[in-house]
């Protein structure tokens, strides 16, 4: 075996170096003669060819397993029955437009489709989503705008409301200011000690 399988010689079991391997060429020729069964043989393919030719074989082998070419389909059946295969395939039936349009269509469907009505009704399903989404969105920014200038309007009374109280504080305090003194006043006169008088 190659060194890059089996890194042991197959006689005496000794590892070997790559750089120790010696390439006969002779000896490839004659093994490559070798008559070998088709890897098939167990499903039931019964040629046998040189060893050398055997790859080629195998890309023609009728038993050969090859995956349905149909598009979701996971099947893998023998190249002789592939043919057969791909007509009663489950997903031959649904396949994407050969042009690119990305629909998915049986074989009834093909012979009719038109590749530019399809987008056009694609294209007009969007616009009409786009349309929708727009005028659900109007309708939320009229709805923010009245919110908003409700919120606006409270704010010019609370605003006007807290004017006339603050000036209503002011003129009260203004007043006490004046009325202050004047008692101030009074109370200092009432408040001086009176002089004693002498009884006659």
């Amino acid at each position: 075996m190659p060194p890059s399988r089996q890194k042991t010689c197959p006689c005496c079991r000794k590892e070997v170096k790559r750089k120790k391997i010696v390439r006969v060429n002779k000896l490839r020729k004659t093994i490559g003669r070798l008559e070998v069964k088709c890897k098939n043989a167990n499903a039931g393919c019964i040629v046998t060819c040189p060893l050398a030719h055997r790859k080629g074989h195998q890309d023609s082998c009728p038993f050969e397993l090859m995956a349905c070419p149909n598009e979701g389909c996971t099947s893998r059946v023998p190249r002789g029955a592939l043919a057969e295969h791909r007509q009663h395939c489950q997903q031959g039936s649904q396949q994407r437009c050969p042009l690119g349009c990305g629909a998915t269509l049986d074989p009834a469907k093909r012979a009719r489709h038109n590749c530019y009505r399809e987008l056009h009704n694609a294209w007009s399903a969007r616009q009409e989503r786009s349309r929708t989404l727009l005028l659900c969105l109007l309708r939320r920014v009229r709805w923010l705008h009245r919110a908003t200038s409700v919120v606006r309007r409270e704010l010019a009374e609370l605003s006007n409301f807290l004017e006339e109280d603050t000036a209503l504080l002011e003129g009260t305090s203004q007043e006490e200011a004046k009325v202050a003194p004047e008692g101030n006043a009074g109370a200092e006169v009432v408040g001086e000690p009176r002089a004693n008088v002498p009884c006659k």
